[in-house]
């Protein structure tokens, strides 16, 4: 299905700051079809003003959709008798006579047209499912009220205000709670749901016919200080959401000023308890940290293990012992490197450039030459997931000192990591310009320590490792593939 963004650019004229508060409008609109229990349609004229496109569409959650199907992408030609060409043309929104029957539904349907700065820059079409509309009762005559207010609004482009901007996954929504307050702070009505919240907050009395700021901070005995008074935001002033807390129940208000043709009619203000949903962030949150501490104090214990492996070395004299504490030391370090990233920004992915610089400059640090060496990198590694970052760690820790101590030739002191990731693979090569490996000389048939361990963790990521002379008989290639997917 098409974008909005694609269809208004292949089709309309619309100016950046028109196509800016279509956009806006879009992302607040599912309050709109909540109330009005209909599917909302986004038309945009065309360049010719005879062709009306379908750019956006959303559903309700509180009653049965009216179009099965997704439209957007189709157009509407010139048509003096259809609502969207009427409501374009007149700058008035438009009902519909009857019924119409859609896949043999009766549905009715109205036009919104929205008009900022003199002009028509869409219409809303509304589609309500008449067969499965909800038996008339306060709640739906609530909802209803509220929906002729908001239909004016978007016709003279006064909602969504700049504040109006929700958040997805926490904002109330209006199944959530709805409260109908007066522009004197009066409810006029309560939803069940905005009623059991409030009742879980400790409200005994009613709420319609109350003043909802001063019953709300009834309920809040002590509070942090803000910026703002919470009664001042309840009368629609300053910020457009707030969360009032007990020492049981958190609830999350989200407040709409409504306004007709005259002015201001109050609010619509919309609630969720959020209680389980903080619950479960501020658990989130204790694990985040949890895990990042195990991993600083892995890192710790590392390099202290590091540390003792380091003054061994220096009390031993026989070379062969001596290297053999160093490589472990070495290795060590690599996986301790791996636990300071992580536990710096723990994520189910490391950006393994950062991890990879460090390991470079660590094995420049301890390489067993008098030569003057360079590690440079060229390429990205990009993010690895966490559960390879330490064995490949290991891996370019050992093939980089291999290099080193076996592939430099004279005036030859450069070694080259080349990593890309390509279809799901990571793909690194290290790359020295020392002398070629032996024409006898067989992967599998090595005695190296080094190379056995690079072997072993490749194939427990399900990777590939070759070892080979370079194109032009000059230095070696080590290259590793491993599946990132």
């Amino acid at each position: 299905m098409l974008t909005m963004a694609e269809v208004i650019d292949a089709h309309t004229s619309l100016g950046p700051e028109d196509v800016a508060w279509l956009d806006h409008l879009v992302a607040e609109w599912h309050l709109l079809a909540d109330l009005a229990f209909s599917d909302l349609i986004l038309w945009v004229p065309g360049v010719d003003d005879n062709v009306f496109w379908a750019c956006a569409q959303v559903r309700p959650t509180t009653g049965p959709t009216a179009l099965e199907d997704d439209v957007v992408g189709e157009d509407i030609h010139y048509d003096p008798e259809h609502q969207v060409t009427e409501a374009y043309l007149s700058h008035e929104i438009v009902l519909t006579s009857g019924n119409q029957l859609r896949a043999g539904i009766p549905v009715d349907v109205h036009a919104i047209p929205v008009v900022r700065g003199g002009r028509v820059i869409g219409i809303v079409e509304a589609h309500t499912n008449q067969m499965g509309v909800r038996a008339p009762g306060a709640l739906e005559d609530a909802y209803l009220e509220a929906a002729d207010v908001l239909s004016g609004m978007v016709h003279r482009c006064e909602y969504p205000a700049d504040v109006d901007k929700s958040v997805p996954w926490v904002s109330p929504r209006v199944g959530d709670g709805m409260l109908r307050v007066r522009a004197d702070g009066m409810v006029t009505y309560a939803s069940p749901n905005a009623v059991s919240a409030y009742r879980r907050m400790g409200l005994t009395a009613d709420l319609e016919g109350e003043n909802l700021a001063r019953v709300t901070m009834a309920l809040l005995r002590t509070r942090a200080p803000v910026e703002m008074s919470l009664t001042n935001v309840l009368r629609g002033r300053g910020q457009h959401e707030v969360e009032v807390e007990t020492p049981d129940v958190q609830l999350r208000l989200r407040i709409i000023n409504l306004q007709n043709d005259e002015g201001p009619v109050g609010q619509l203000v919309l609630c969720r308890d959020t209680t389980e949903l903080r619950s479960r962030e501020r658990q989130l949150v204790t694990k985040d940290a949890t895990i990042r501490e195990i991993h600083h104090r892995v890192k710790n214990n590392l390099q202290t293990v590091a540390a003792l492996l380091r003054l061994q070395s220096r009390r031993i004299s026989l070379p062969e012992a001596k290297g053999a504490l160093n490589d472990a030391m070495k290795r060590v370090g690599a996986i301790a490197v791996v636990h300071e990233i992580l536990s710096q920004a723990f994520d189910t992915s490391v950006k393994f450039d950062d991890v990879a610089d460090r390991l470079l400059r660590m094995v420049v640090d301890v390489a067993a030459t008098g030569e003057p060496v360079q590690l440079k990198r060229e390429g990205s590694f990009g993010y690895v997931p966490a559960d390879v970052a330490t064995s490949l760690s290991l891996v370019l820790t050992e093939l980089c000192q291999n290099a080193i101590e076996h592939g430099l030739g004279q005036d030859r002191g450069v070694v080259w990591v080349k990593p890309r990731q390509h279809d799901g693979q990571l793909v690194v090569e290290v790359i020295n310009e020392g002398e070629p490996l032996p024409p006898e000389f067989e992967l599998g048939s090595s005695n190296s320590l080094g190379l056995s361990i690079v072997t072993t963790l490749v194939d427990d990521l399900g990777g590939e490792f070759t070892l080979s002379s370079g194109e032009t008989s000059v230095g070696t290639v080590a290259r590793v593939s491993i599946p990132l997917a």
